[in-house]
């Protein structure tokens, strides 16, 4: 059963796919509907990193005793100070490692 299902899934996410990459296929989005998918990407990625840096153990933690919150917070000044995402990451995973070890102490 759990195989059919991840077969169904894979069939239906390629399926939707395909029609709006197929340049044969006469299936095309709207303006409205194009502007509106361009939020889509934001919103979900909002919702996966917002309970990753503010919700430690079940329970809002917003103190200096969290390593994501400084981390982020580092990283988020980083990237708009310095315009690099490989500078946005080394300083986010270098600020993470050491808060980590420090508050471990």
């Amino acid at each position: 059963m759990t195989l059919l299902t991840i077969l169904l899934m894979a069939v239906i996410t390629f399926t939707t796919r395909y029609l709006f990459i197929h340049p044969r296929l006469p299936v095309r989005l709207g303006a409205k509907m194009a502007k509106l998918l361009s939020f889509s990407a934001p919103a979900v990625l909002t919702a996966i990193w917002v309970p990753i840096i503010f919700i430690q153990q079940g329970q809002l933690s917003i103190s200096l005793h969290n390593p994501y919150l400084i981390a982020a917070t580092l990283a988020i000044v980083a990237a708009a100070k310095g315009k690099s995402i490989y500078l946005t990451m080394f300083v986010g995973l270098i600020t993470f490692v050491l808060s980590q070890y420090i508050l471990s102490l």
